[in-house]
C-alpha cells in the first residue's frame, strides 16, 4: 500500500534534488577545468642551428626542454646545418607547418629572408614566437631575446676604456644580414663613441670558428697596430681569440666578445679575453616556451621579453651570481 506523500516530504525531496544537481555541476566544472589544464600543446622549436659544440644553442635548447616539461608541452626540436643555412631553416619551417603544431618557436637566420616563410606560419593559424632574433615584419605573437643593441653598446663602452687615439679596432661579426649582427654592431659603435672611426674593418665569418680564425689572422697582418678585436657571437669571438693566442699576441691584442662557452670562459681566465657579454640562452629557451603556452591558453603575457645579459670580466667572473650565469644548469657543467 503506497504512502501518501506529504508537502513536507516533497519539499525535502526537491531540496535533495537541488543539492545533487549542484554537486553534479560542481564536479562537472572541476573535471572540465582539469581536462583543460591537462591539454598538451604541440610546439616546434627551430633554432638557427643544432650544434652540440656551441654553448649558446645547447643552453637555449635545454631551457626550452625544461619549459616544455614544466608547462606540459610536447616539444620537437629541428634545425639547419649552420647559422647561415637559410634554405635549410625555411625547409624546417615548411615541414613544421605541415605537422600543424599549436606553436612554432623560431630563431631566424636572416632578418629579411625568413619573412615569407614565417608569414605562412601565421597564415595557417599557428602561433609564432621569435627567439634570439627578429625579422623585418611585426607578425609574431611573442618575442624573447637579448636587447642586442644595448648589449652591443655595453661591450663598446667597456672596450672604449682599453683604447687610445692611436688604437686600431677590428670587428669579427657572425652572419651578415642577421638582426643580432646588425643590432650588436650598431650598439658597439655607439658605445665606442669618439673611437668609432678607428674601426678599421668589419668581417663576417658565417658563424664558423675556422673562418673567424682565418679572418682574424688576415686582419692582424693587414693592420699591425690592431689593439682590439671585437667578436659578435660565440663563433666569431672564439675564432678570433684562438688566432690571437696562437700568434702569441695575448695581452697585446685585446679580445672582447659575446656568449659564454666553456672555451670562452677558459680563455677569459687565461687573459686572452678581456671581457665577454654573456646572454642568458637557457632563460631565453624557457621563457619562449612559457610565452607560447600563455598565448595558447589566452593568458595575459608580455609580447617583447628581454632575456637579459651581463658584462663579465676576469675580475668579476668568480662572484657567486656570475658563476651561476657562466655555468647554467646544462650538460656543459
Amino acid at each position: 500500500m503506497m504512502k501518501k506523500l506529504t508537502g513536507k516530504t516533497l519539499v525535502t525531496g526537491m531540496f535533495l534534488c537541488c543539492i545533487l544537481t549542484a554537486l553534479f555541476l560542481i564536479i562537472f566544472n572541476l573535471l572540465s577545468m582539469q581536462s583543460q589544464d591537462q591539454k598538451v600543446y604541440k610546439v616546434i622549436l627551430i633554432p638557427k642551428t643544432i650544434d652540440e659544440k656551441n654553448g649558446f644553442w645547447t643552453s637555449l635548447i635545454a631551457g626550452a626542454e625544461l619549459g616544455a616539461e614544466e608547462f606540459k608541452a610536447d616539444i620537437e626540436i629541428v634545425g639547419g646545418k649552420s647559422e647561415t643555412d637559410v634554405e635549410g631553416q625555411i625547409r624546417c619551417i615548411q615541414e613544421g607547418i605541415e605537422k600543424q603544431p599549436d606553436a612554432i618557436l623560431v630563431s631566424p637566420c636572416s632578418y629579411s629572408e625568413m619573412s615569407e616563410a614565417l608569414q605562412k606560419v601565421v597564415d595557417h593559424g599557428i602561433k609564432l614566437v621569435l627567439i634570439d632574433s627578429v625579422i623585418d615584419r611585426d607578425i609574431a605573437q611573442g618575442i624573447v631575446a637579448t636587447d642586442n643593441y644595448l648589449a652591443g653598446r655595453e661591450l663598446g663602452e667597456f672596450t672604449r676604456g682599453m683604447v687610445t687615439d692611436q688604437s686600431q679596432i677590428g670587428i669579427v661579426a657572425h652572419v651578415k644580414g642577421s638582426s643580432t649582427a646588425i643590432e650588436r654592431e650598431n650598439g658597439m659603435r655607439e658605445g665606442l663613441g669618439e673611437y668609432e672611426n678607428q674601426i678599421m674593418d668589419v668581417v663576417f665569418c658565417g658563424s664558423s670558428y675556422d673562418r673567424a680564425y682565418k679572418l682574424t689572422v688576415d686582419m692582424l697582418e693587414k693592420y699591425p697596430k690592431m689593439a682590439v678585436i671585437m667578436g659578435t657571437n660565440e663563433y666569431s669571438a672564439v675564432g678570433a681569440a684562438r688566432a690571437v693566442k696562437d700568434l702569441g699576441l695575448k695581452g697585446k691584442v685585446k679580445v672582447v666578445g659575446f656568449d659564454n662557452s666553456i672555451e670562452e670562459i677558459q680563455l677569459l681566465e687565461e687573459g686572452v679575453f678581456q671581457g665577454i657579454i654573456i646572454q642568458k640562452p637557457f632563460n631565453m629557451g624557457y621563457l619562449g616556451v612559457e610565452q607560447a603556452v600563455h598565448i595558447l591558453d589566452g593568458k595575459k603575457y608580455e609580447k617583447n621579453v628581454d632575456s637579459g645579459c651581463k658584462m663579465i670580466t676576469k675580475e668579476n667572473m668568480y662572484e657567486e651570481e656570475n658563476q651561476r650565469l657562466l655555468y647554467p644548469f646544462t650538460g656543459q657543467q
